[in-house]
């Protein structure tokens, strides 16, 4: 499964959680274990491919990790991870993973790389890493592209940037947010309990859970099928408590799907007023349906839109607009790696300007007194403070007006009422979230 996902990431520019799960379906795989143990297999190989192919490609010289097959690619990066990185690559385990290799690939297309199995299985790390400069060494050693080295060297200084790097080696806590559209907090905490979850309390979030402990997948328990909770990160949850929506208001969700924030801004509302959720993929806004349905969200209305160009926003006008544009996602590579090895340096122009293009596009519906919150799980100043700056400017109707409750860091470039959450710090996504008034 990891295998075959790894070739669908690569080719088909997947993520690694729908990658696993058309591998699982294409191969009629029905184990939880064998999914679980995949998922974990694929995250640590991804993770670490800028340091696995330059080990490669140090044995494969003068050939390159490149020409070979994408199976082929796929095994030795699985390989190597496994009797290189994770620092237990005895002869016996690295025979038996050869072996299962050979049945999965074919020995005939096997035999190109049988060589460079023992080639990679004495080869010494530390030594093909001497001579390379400090970017280099960090981004081999923290897994992280070049470009993006130096840019968070510069943003965060060397020291924050390591602190940084070394969260996103592994996986963030698993939160919940208590969905008091369907019960009682009290009433769901007990049966989540009896499923087998063990929470914490998220200091100052109303809703908010860090997942301490479970005994099975969290989407199969029953208290979840019940629409008793919902996997949300802590940063996301921030959002819409910074948004505040009131019982009654009008509000446009853009960038809606799959439903994270409507279904909050729902809860925080008592299902009273309206939501109008905006989302330009018709697949995600059919997950977005089940998701009302399961949480008994009584007040959203689906409209299936591109906000990049005019959304059909004439006929409202709204009290509160939250708006999470697309971003390179650069707060949550820990969770899809294979996102950092797609981006460059400009990917983050891109996904700035997409931003502007659709910031400018949805506040015409506001009212007066009326708010924005924007919102991204991004790190970079250009999709955050230098964007609101330009906002300003060009709209000085619109003044920034503290993010409360008050969780994160200040944003930087002296925009101190805004939001920052970083992983290393606050034990979950990379975020920014602003919020803006319309007062004329």
């Amino acid at each position: 499964m990891a295998i075959d996902a790894m070739c669908q990431i690569e080719q088909k520019g997947l993520n690694e959680r729908l990658a696993l799960s058309r591998s699982t379906r294409r191969l009629g795989i029905r184990s939880p274990i064998a999914r679980g143990l995949a998922h974990k297999l694929l995250l640590e190989t991804v993770r670490n491919q800028n340091l696995l192919d330059h080990i490669i490609n140090t044995v494969l010289k003068p050939d390159y990790i490149g020409d070979l097959q994408p199976s082929l690619r796929a095994f030795l990066r699985l390989y190597t991870s496994e009797v290189k990185i994770k620092g237990n690559g005895s002869y016996e385990k690295a025979s038996n993973i050869a072996k299962t290799g050979r049945s999965i690939i074919g020995w005939r297309r096997f035999r190109e790389i049988e060589e460079t199995l023992g080639f990679l299985l004495g080869l010494k790390i530390n030594k093909i890493l001497k001579g390379l400069s400090d970017t280099e060494t960090v981004s081999l050693r923290m897994s992280q592209p070049l470009w993006f080295v130096k840019y968070c060297f510069h943003l965060l200084g060397r020291h924050e940037t390591l602190q940084f790097f070394s969260s996103l080696l592994t996986s963030t806590p698993t939160y919940i947010r208590i969905n008091t559209s369907k019960m009682s907090a009290e009433k769901s905490l007990k049966t989540i309990r009896r499923d087998g979850i063990t929470l914490q309390k998220t200091k100052d979030l109303l809703h908010t859970y860090k997942v301490v402990d479970h005994t099975q997948p969290l989407p199969r328990t029953p208290s979840f099928k019940e629409g008793l909770f919902y996997i949300q990160d802590k940063a996301s949850c921030l959002a819409s408590e910074v948004a505040a929506p009131e019982a009654g208001m009008t509000v446009l969700d853009i960038c809606a799907a799959p439903g994270a924030k409507t279904s909050h801004l729902a809860q925080l509302m008592d299902n009273r007023g309206e939501i109008f959720s905006i989302d330009y993929s018709r697949r995600r806004m059919r997950i977005w349906k089940g998701e009302m349905e399961r949480l008994n969200v009584k007040n959203a209305t689906p409209l299936v839109s591109d906000s990049f160009h005019s959304p059909p926003l004439h006929e409202i006008e709204a009290d509160l607009i939250m708006l999470d544009p697309p971003c390179t996602s650069t707060g949550v590579f820990s969770r899809t790696p294979s996102a950092k090895w797609r981006l460059s340096k400009k990917s983050i122009k891109r996904s700035a300007a997409i931003q502007w293009k659709m910031i400018n596009n949805c506040v015409e519906p506001l009212k007066k007194g009326g708010f924005l919150v924007y919102s991204t799980c991004s790190i970079t100043v250009e999709e955050n403070e230098i964007l609101i700056e330009r906002f300003l400017k060009w709209h000085p109707e619109f003044r920034l007006v503290e993010t409360k409750p008050r969780i994160g860091l200040p944003g930087l470039r002296g925009q101190t009422l805004s939001q920052r959450l970083f992983p290393h710090i606050h034990e979950c996504n990379g975020f920014f979230v602003a919020k803006l008034e319309k007062e004329f």
